[in-house]
């Protein structure tokens, strides 16, 4: 028998005394009175106050000498000493107490506030009950979990012990917060749209799919936060809509891809991308400031700081300057040629995936904060064109190297989307998995007319890079290989 099996037995052992002394090991309340964050708030005059203290919390260490013993109690608010005294809880309660209670376990405790001689806050307890019986022993804090596999797989036990990481998604909670408050006091009204979908819209990937037996028919998740849906609702008389939401692309993983995340995208009627571009930048800076307290960050290499001049970067010019590919008028075979010169690999054989591999090369070089634009139609099928010109109103954001952001004025021309959705449609049954779906509906709301539209996407990544981490490590629960 393992070692760990030998403690979960003995434990197992400690759970039936307890309930032979009357105590449920797994109780379904407390009469807690207190935090422990309120206490330590407030702990001078609650040590003059005789009104007995009720706390709980997990027994972080437990240490005996004689008749008497110390525990570190935590609640997740805030951890506190608690002193245990034969003489104080009586023979029975400090027997069982040194019988069946071990770290890890919840407790419950009554008693008095005081100082111990060193000067620490502490509680005095005069009874004691136990709430969870714990089968396991969390690792010591000191060691923590080092294995990455494990550290996610039981990422309960990876927030407990370590207040950093704790902190991250705070820090993460606050940064939706701000995105939303921004938002609203924009005059955006925040909306639901569907998350499973006929065909999947408003973006490049390959999509997860389910079968809803109802109606008997395939359906997808959405890969994008409802972009065709929020585009209905510009038609439908809305001005500004956006809402924060979880898209599913069954793609690779790397650090800054997952199949599950959140993204925010919001859609303004009578604006163009230049009035996006605008909105975004006033956005990240104030999300920066208010989340992080800066502007400056270093991350995956690169430094940047959002209260610079934001330069904007010409996507094919770019492309011509880094590897001499004119992407506008290359053909494939030109393209695959410089992509193997460049060591690049590359998946699929159109043009439209060689033209985005090639600016992945050259995008890596460029720090930012910068705004990309111009980049050809056929990397933007819901993107209008620019008048007198063979490329799209689309603008990318440009972090350390990569994208964090996407918007564009929306094409609102029902015969010209027809037109892209076909070339879509073509990819696909070339074998593009990531070409986008037509949606003949969508095209049908077109023809009642939707005004001018900017549309802009963003998502948790943005909140990845700017504290630095791998987007797997900013989420809480990251989808793990099944054992």
């Amino acid at each position: 028998m393992s070692s760990l099996e030998e403690i979960r037995t003995e434990r197992i052992k400690k759970r039936e005394l307890l309930r032979a002394a009357g105590m449920d090991p797994y109780a379904a309340s407390t009469a807690r009175t207190h935090d422990i964050k309120a206490v330590l708030a407030d702990f001078e005059p609650l040590c003059d106050d005789e009104t007995p203290l009720i706390i709980a919390g997990r027994v972080f260490s437990l240490r005996r000498h004689g008749g008497s013993s110390f525990a570190d109690l935590d609640d997740g608010t805030g951890r506190i000493q608690v002193f245990f005294s034969r003489d104080i809880v009586g023979k029975r309660l400090f027997d069982l107490l040194t019988e069946t209670i071990d770290p890890s376990d919840f407790i419950e405790v009554s008693g008095q506030a005081f100082f111990t001689k060193r000067g620490t806050p502490a509680l005095s307890v005069t009874d004691w009950k136990v709430l969870t019986k714990a089968l396991q022993a969390v690792p010591s804090e000191h060691f923590g979990l080092k294995d990455e596999e494990e550290r996610n797989r039981k990422r309960y036990l990876d927030i407990l012990l370590d207040p950093a990481l704790r902190e991250i998604f705070e820090k993460k909670e606050k940064f939706w917060e701000i995105s939303r408050l921004f938002m609203k006091q924009h005059g955006f009204v925040e909306v639901e749209t569907p998350t499973l979908e006929i065909t999947t819209g408003g973006a490049e990937a390959r999509p997860f799919k389910t079968h809803h037996n109802d109606f008997d028919t395939d359906v997808f998740l959405r890969i994008s936060i409802g972009e065709l849906w929020q585009k209905r609702l510009m038609a439908a008389g809305y001005t500004k809509t956006f809402e924060i939401g979880r898209a599913y692309r069954n793609e690779g993983t790397s650090p800054e891809h997952l199949q599950e995340f959140t993204n925010l995208e919001f859609y303004m009627a009578y604006a163009d991308y230049r009035a996006g571009m605008e909105l975004t930048k006033a956005l990240y800076r104030e999300i920066a400031e208010k989340v992080f307290g800066t502007t400056k960050f270093t991350t995956r290499g690169h430094t940047f700081d959002l209260a610079d001049e934001w330069k904007e970067i010409d996507y094919v010019e770019e492309i011509r300057r880094h590897t001499g590919i004119n992407v506008m008028e290359a053909g494939k075979t030109e393209m695959e040629a410089k992509l193997r010169e460049l060591g690049v690999q590359y998946e699929g054989d159109n043009k439209e995936r060689l033209t985005d591999t090639l600016w992945k090369y050259c995008r890596k070089q460029i720090s930012g904060p910068a705004f990309v634009v111009g980049h050809p139609l056929l990397v933007a099928p819901l993107a209008k064109q620019k008048a007198g010109s063979a490329v799209a109103e689309r603008f990318q954001i440009l972090l350390a190297g990569s994208e964090i952001g996407n918007g564009y004025s929306e094409l609102n021309d029902p015969e010209e989307q027809a037109k892209r959705f076909a070339l879509q449609q073509k990819l696909i049954e070339a074998g593009d998995e990531e070409a986008m779906m037509p949606d003949h509906e969508f095209v049908e709301m077109l023809e009642y007319g939707m005004p001018p539209t900017c549309g802009f996407g963003f998502g948790e990544r943005l909140f990845a890079f700017l504290i630095d981490k791998p987007l797997r490590e900013v989420q809480m629960f990251p989808f793990m290989r099944p054992r």
